[in-house]
């Protein structure tokens, strides 16, 4: 776990100085900690972060600690195209959240943007590929492959007349694969078919059945339990859950209070983003961040987890693609927004003061009262993207 706690030398001034002297920058760098190194690439705007990496001694260090999210980001920065030397050295578990941030629209997989990431990984070579799909789920395996080819098992006995579908591959004299698109460049398939081929043979096994047998909607949807699991582990609650922030209240209940002050319910996780501190200070213009900033220390660590809970909630109600890496900053916003109309009805319907308010209301519940108290244009509306999942599942 990275020490965010340390300073780090400003990345702005790391890339000052390497326009200048790129020799003395790199000197900078290498007298940086890991810590530090990784906080320089993190706290660097997207655009640079590759110039960043680029200065450290060992990116292959530095890398497998950057925080999955951040790294998905960075990998989007470079274009996941271009991003195959960052890949190489990336950990099983964060090119896992790379796919299961960025490769899904919705809840259903998005085989086109699956595409890109796997092209990146087999450019990064046989190893990073084969790492990649043995810690991926089977399923989005299967989802890569059926969207491609077509696939077909020769008759072990009693068929003396059955041939190969016209224009299909082999490798194994087994399996017959077919391109569903005429003209489709196949490279990455075979490569990633071949490399399981000789090196795991039960997966590619595996992969192949499923082609064959599986039906699509159900490896879809068990291809949603295993990310929804994974996804909770980064702080992102299921959809069903997530919802419950949007849920209607009785008028009469909104300003309730608990009779005693309550402590900020909170459980800390690795977040996945790199972000150190929320702006709680006297003159926020949120009143929820004015009133946070009056918490002890332990009051603050407690609601900067809660609050960030939370805009990882709006995320996923609002099915934002939790890849964009202005997804966090646009969901914080709205989250202290509302929230903060639901603090203030509280604490003057009670005549109380904004501290008071929130050590007593959950953050979430504070959330629920705004969005009920201003439910225009606040609940997610889905009319447009149900649409397009429809249309995706009929090109399936």
């Amino acid at each position: 776990m990275v020490d965010r706690s340390l300073p780090a030398t400003p990345a702005r001034h790391l890339l000052k100085l390497a326009q200048e002297d790129r020799a003395a920058a790199r000197e900078v760098m290498a007298g940086m900690s890991l810590d530090e190194q990784v906080a320089a690439v993190c706290e660097a705007p997207l655009a640079m972060r590759s110039r960043v990496l680029d200065l450290c001694p060992a990116p292959d260090e530095v890398i497998p600690r950057i925080p999955e999210a951040e790294l998905c980001f960075t990998c989007k920065s470079v274009g996941v195209s271009d991003s195959s030397w960052i890949l190489a050295h990336a950990t099983e578990d964060q090119i896992v959240a790379c796919i299961d941030l960025d490769a899904w629209s919705g809840l259903l997989p998005d085989v086109r943007k699956l595409d890109g990431w796997i092209a990146a990984l087999a450019e990064a070579g046989d190893e990073t590929l084969l790492r990649a799909a043995r810690a991926m789920d089977a399923e989005m395996l299967a989802l890569y492959l059926r969207d491609h080819v077509s696939a077909h098992l020769k008759p072990s006995a009693g068929d003396e007349d059955w041939q190969p579908p016209d224009g299909s591959q082999t490798l194994d004299g087994q399996f017959y694969f077919v391109a569903r698109r005429d003209n489709e460049d196949l490279a990455e398939l075979v490569r990633l078919l071949r490399v399981l081929f000789e090196q795991d043979y039960w997966l590619y096994f595996r992969m192949m059945q499923s082609v064959i047998e599986e039906l699509r909607t159900e490896v879809e949807e068990w291809a949603l339990r295993w990310r929804t699991g994974r996804l909770e582990d980064l702080g992102f609650p299921s959809w069903d859950r997530a919802m419950r922030i949007y849920g209607h209240m009785r008028p009469d209940r909104l300003a309730d209070l608990p009779i005693e002050p309550q402590d900020i319910e909170y459980s800390r996780w690795q977040l996945p983003v790199w972000i150190n501190d929320l702006p709680v200070k006297a003159d926020s213009r949120h009143a929820l961040f004015r009133a946070a900033g009056a918490l002890d220390a332990e009051g603050r660590a407690a609601f900067f987890y809660a609050f960030l809970a939370l805009a990882n909630k709006i995320a996923v109600a609002d099915r934002r693609d939790l890849g964009d890496a202005e997804t966090l900053p646009h969901t914080i916003e709205k989250a202290a927004r509302i929230a903060s109309l639901g603090l203030e009805h509280v604490a003057s319907e009670n005549g109380i003061e904004l501290i008071d308010a929130l050590r007593r209301v959950p953050v979430d519940r504070l959330f629920r009262i705004g969005v009920n108290l201003s439910p225009e244009d606040v609940r997610p509306s889905f009319s447009d993207l149900e649409a397009d999942e429809a249309a995706a599942e009929e090109e399936g």
